[in-house]
């Protein structure tokens, strides 16, 4: 489990920051080279290579060989888990709200039963 944990955080970490958000948006479209992620951005080609490298440790992308060039490579497996983890989480998360709004239902009633028969 705990590998799977920092797996996650990874992944979570690497999410989290809206440059890395918007390079895997542009590679769901298709492979591209650090100087064609670079291009929309107002930074350096060396910036948005630390971005890619932790992408690439969160195995969010891959980098693969094509003659002098390293094109990136979106992968989705690692989307996929996040995903699921989510998935599964906000079922359980929505179950405690949905008890939650029951408890609250019920005081409320309670409460207005009290302030009847006090009256």
């Amino acid at each position: 489990m705990a590998v799977v944990e920092d797996e996650l955080s990874l992944v979570f970490s690497a999410l989290a920051d809206p440059t890395r958000r918007a390079i895997l948006e542009r590679l769901a479209r298709g492979e591209a080279t650090v100087n064609q992620l670079a291009e929309p951005f107002a930074m350096t080609q060396q910036a948005v290579s630390k971005h890619l490298k932790v992408l690439e440790r969160a195995r969010l992308i891959s980098r693969t060989r094509t003659a002098q060039s390293r094109p990136c490579v979106l992968e989705t497996v690692r989307l996929d888990a996040a995903a699921g983890w989510i998935a599964r989480h906000r079922q359980m998360w929505a179950d405690r709200h949905d008890r939650l709004d029951e408890h609250l239902a019920a005081l409320r009633a309670e409460q207005r039963s009290d302030e009847g028969t006090t009256r």
